[in-house]
């Protein structure tokens, strides 16, 4: 193979065994290095290479400098982190600053070059769709499959591209991200742009199936397997042949039924309960998983062959904190979503900061509960911060005390009481009736307090 690798690491055995590893696979191409800044500066002098392993830990200069480095320099090479400690929040880092995948020392061969090959041809799909060198995305083929993925995030594009050009295969696909960023729908885009398409796409919530009820889910039974088996049952792997299976939660199955999972993953086969013959699917799998694997792997809850079956293809979805431009268009659609027949009138530049400034930890399902409630609550009227969850105004006047504080000033009562009555003043259309129902006092004393203002 001509493909060409540098591998960086402070440690010369653990070089060479790697190098023996990915010869004996047929990688010709391999350079070692232990010194990551003569590394560096290979990559500053414009050397043509397609793949990096970095060990994070290095003296010096920390291996995630090193890959920071490499991707100004280097943009098309793709970086895999290696690393001893099983540290979620250091893979985290390494994903965010761009490193494709990390592996954990120690690395078997199998695995090390499972994950070479896939860091290979994820550079050779960027390099054919040339979206790794620019953020102009060229429109997707299969436009409409993706249509219910609402974005302007280049890198979300990105991975919409990538996805695109994976659901043409059988690869299996595991997609990662926090709850709430659209794991399934992006699993359902796969489906609809895939030959696959025009069968069932079934997605089974894995962390809901017990060990009594998977074989029967999945495999189904024949009459009279067990009691009350009175007819035949087909399974999912039956019902969703030549379609799509997306398993939810994959980080949920119980240890003993991993290896169930596998041998369909390696064979194709399966056994109803109670039948003697085994029967093929043909079925496409995609797995999702809100937590983290390898902390699983290296405490034996999780099987590392499993892992490795249904990470063929990996695309990680960023959490909504990290795709501010997308909440404007959410929010819109949303809005559209939940009209009805109360014909909303949009929403105050108010309110669109209040949505802008928060962190979203439910990402864009929580985003979505937000504009359902407050469009409920307008009733055909413009959106305000009326409207809005107290929890989100609560936040806000939180922050804004923080600032005052930070400032060395704290505004007296009086000002903070006149400014608000004035807000909500003006947001009733200078009402006075229903600014004071909304204020929750007499109407006299507001009164009093306008004149006060010299308001009204």
């Amino acid at each position: 193979m001509d493909n060409a690798i540098i591998v960086i690491d402070d440690e010369q055995h653990f070089l060479d065994s790697v190098w023996r590893a990915l010869n004996t696979a047929g990688f010709r191409d391999v350079e070692l290095e232990t010194d990551p800044a003569h590394a560096i500066a290979t990559f500053e002098r414009g050397a043509a290479i397609d793949l990096a392993l970095i060990d994070v830990s290095m003296p010096g200069i920390s291996g995630i400098e090193v890959l920071e480095s490499i991707l100004k320099t280097s943009p098309d090479t793709q970086c895999l982190m290696i690393t001893a400690v099983n540290d979620a929040s250091i893979a985290v880092r390494c994903i965010k600053k761009g490193a494709y995948d990390y592996l954990l020392k120690p690395i078997s061969r199998d695995d090390l070059v499972l994950a070479v090959n896939r860091a290979l041809e994820r550079k050779r799909l960027l390099s054919a769709l040339d979206i790794s060198k620019t953020s102009n995305v060229s429109h997707l083929k299969c436009a409409d499959a993706f249509k219910p993925i609402i974005t302007r995030s280049i890198n979300l594009l990105k991975i919409m591209k990538e996805a695109e050009l994976h659901a043409v295969s059988n690869v299996p696909v595991l997609i990662t991200g926090e709850s709430g960023t659209g794991k399934e729908l992006l699993a359902r885009a796969i489906h609809a742009a895939s030959s696959r398409a025009k069968h069932l796409f079934t997605p089974v919530n894995m962390a809901g199936l017990t060990d009594t009820l998977f074989d029967s889910e999945f495999f189904g039974h024949i009459k009279g397997a067990f009691t009350g088996a009175e007819k035949d049952r087909k399974g999912y792997l039956e019902t969703s042949d030549k379609g799509t299976l997306f398993l939810d939660e994959i980080g949920h199955v119980p240890l003993d039924l991993q290896g169930k999972l596998l041998r369909v993953l390696q064979d194709g086969e399966f056994l109803k309960v109670g039948a003697s013959r085994s029967q093929k699917t043909d079925v496409r799998f995609i797995a999702a998983t809100n937590i983290e694997l390898d902390p699983l792997i290296a405490r034996g809850k999780f099987r590392k062959d499993l892992y490795y079956r249904l990470k063929g293809a990996w695309l990680h979805l960023a959490p909504l904190r990290e795709r501010g431009e997308d909440i404007p268009l959410l929010i819109d659609s949303f809005m559209e979503e939940f009209d009805g027949t109360h014909k909303i009138k949009g929403i105050d530049d108010r309110a669109l900061s209040v949505l802008m400034d928060y962190d979203y930890p439910g990402n864009i399902r929580e985003l979505r509960s937000i504009i359902q409630s407050s469009v409920n609550l307008a009733q055909g009227r413009r959106i305000s911060e009326a409207f809005l969850p107290d929890f989100l105004l609560k936040r806000k006047k939180r922050k804004k005390l923080r600032r005052i504080e930070q400032n060395g000033s704290i505004a007296p009562l009086e000002e903070i009481e006149k400014d608000h009555i004035l807000k909500v003043y003006e947001y009733s259309g200078n009402n006075k009736a229903r600014t004071a129902r909304l204020l929750g006092i007499g109407l006299n004393t507001l009164r009093r307090k306008l004149k006060g203002y010299h308001v009204g």
